[in-house]
């Protein structure tokens, strides 16, 4: 998926997906996936150890953070991180797993209740910027730079998930080019965009001259055949 920033914007620690402004309802979508049990309770301790490590891992690297560093970062013994998660990297497969769910979950419903195949694609980009700009930029960070890290049984629960995610992207850019808004093949479209939304990671400024609507915006108008 890429390598690891070496520009890190400061991110609160909270909650690992928090905001998909001007699409959907994050908050009841995370509301119904803790009670499904698919992801922690944000207020709960493993949700904090959780985005404390996404915030470490991504300053630091998973390489370069330790158990000591992660039990510092939200104030426990370094013996009760283990009440929680088995080793490390357990901890780093828990930041990439959930923020996984949450961005399938964002996009199938920002994606949903778009009603243009333009719209539909405007959703795929938001949606993006706003999980790698927004409160889940750590954990989003996380998941595109350091996947490899995983063992291989874990990449692929991964991968699994990222297909998902990927399949409304595919379907959306494949009926954009049956409509005649594109003219690149989808799987080539969708490839080079989201490499292009994930690289905005080292130069996009949230607090800078362009709104994540505007930038969205202008990547839609690098997709769009005039």
């Amino acid at each position: 998926m890429g390598r690891r920033p070496r520009i890190v914007p400061d991110r609160p620690v909270g909650p690992l997906f928090d905001s998909v402004e001007n699409l959907v309802d994050i908050g009841a979508i995370r509301r119904n996936l803790v009670a499904d049990g698919r992801v922690s309770d944000p207020d709960s301790a493993k949700s904090r150890l959780l985005a404390a490590a996404a915030k470490l891992f991504r300053e630091k690297s998973y390489a370069g953070t330790t158990v000591r560093d992660l039990a510092a970062e939200v104030g426990i013994l370094s013996g009760s991180i283990f009440h929680h998660f088995s080793n490390k990297e357990e901890i780093l497969f828990g930041v990439m797993h959930e923020v996984v769910i949450a961005m399938e979950e964002a996009l199938k419903d920002s994606v949903t209740k778009a009603e243009t195949t333009r719209d539909k694609i405007r959703a795929l980009i938001t949606t993006e910027l706003n999980f790698l700009h927004g409160e889940a930029g750590n954990a989003t960070a996380v998941l595109i730079y350091e996947w490899r890290v995983l063992s291989r049984e874990q990449q692929q629960k991964i991968l699994k998930g990222r297909e998902n995610y990927f399949k409304y992207w595919h379907e959306t850019l494949q009926q954009a080019k049956a409509d005649g808004l594109t003219v690149i093949e989808p799987e080539y479209l969708r490839q080079l965009l989201h490499g292009a939304l994930a690289w905005t990671t080292y130069w996009y400024k949230s607090d800078g001259k362009l709104s994540i609507e505007q930038l969205s915006d202008r990547a839609l108008a690098l997709v769009i055949k005039d």
